[in-house]
């Protein structure tokens, strides 16, 4: 049952990246979450996450476009890089620490953090006016930064960056490659600095899971751009997000 539930939101995930702003680590997360300690959960999600890219990149790489990558990535790197050592930070802080949610539930300080990342970023891919939410091109080296470091906090990038991309007139291949790039930056910094603040071990331990997952990103990426100019789903995405804000609400309430 684990790998079927793992099998499912990794395929279907992966898929809806080509034309939702549901990305695989916004959907992944959570899923891992059930199995692994929350930085941990983040941290297997990243690896799955960037293998992923690497073959979409073989899929629609070409159409990335320069300028684009480098003004928005290279920010993206060093706000990488300082989320995930806060993601660091929270995970021993959290150690014997929890803090009361209205007086019901104790809950740990990453459970409350990541919980509320969740919920926070399902509610702007569904309230339509944090969906139509964008930036001028000015803000194109402050996004990366910004979107960098909730991606190497949470894995939570892609919303950022659409909002910071879309003022851009790119067409939807090259948004979506310029786009998978730079997620490979953000991936490559917090997988690194992950591997100098986590134990590996757990995720060493579950090659199985990871494997599995990996291949089903792999294949709901195929099917996935296959579908890029065909498919609307919108009441897919807004079902999505509310079982999201659930999972991220459990999570706060340390139900999971």
């Amino acid at each position: 049952m684990d790998y079927i539930i793992v099998i499912l939101v990794a395929f279907g995930a992966s898929m809806l990246t080509f034309f939702s702003g549901f990305g695989l680590g916004t959907m992944l997360t959570p899923a891992f979450i059930l199995f692994f300690p929350p930085e941990i959960a983040v941290a297997a999600t990243a690896i799955v996450h960037f293998l992923n890219n690497l073959f979409k990149l073989t899929l629609i790489g070409s159409h990335a476009v320069k300028s684009i990558v480098l003004g928005f990535g290279v920010p993206a790197i060093i706000g990488a890089f300082f989320g995930a050592k806060f993601l660091g930070w929270l995970s021993k802080v959290d150690v014997g620490n929890t803090i009361s949610i209205f007086g019901l539930v104790d809950t740990p300080i990453i459970n409350l953090a990541l919980g509320l990342m969740i919920v926070l970023f399902s509610l702007i891919e569904l309230i339509p006016f944090l969906k139509k939410l964008e930036f001028s091109k000015k803000w194109l080296i402050p996004g990366g930064v910004i979107s960098g470091f909730f991606g190497g906090l949470s894995g939570h990038q892609g919303a950022l960056r659409s909002a910071f991309l879309i003022k851009f007139p790119l067409t939807k291949e090259q948004f979506v490659a310029s786009g998978i790039v730079i997620a490979c930056f953000i991936d490559t910094m917090r997988i690194g600095t992950y591997a100098f603040d986590f134990d590996f071990t757990t995720i060493m331990d579950s090659m199985g899971l990871m494997t599995v997952a990996t291949l089903s990103a792999f294949t709901g990426a195929i099917i996935g751009k296959k579908l890029m100019k065909k498919v609307t789903i919108s009441f897919l995405q807004n079902m999505l997000g509310i079982m999201m804000i659930g999972i991220g609400i459990a999570l706060v309430l340390n139900l999971i």
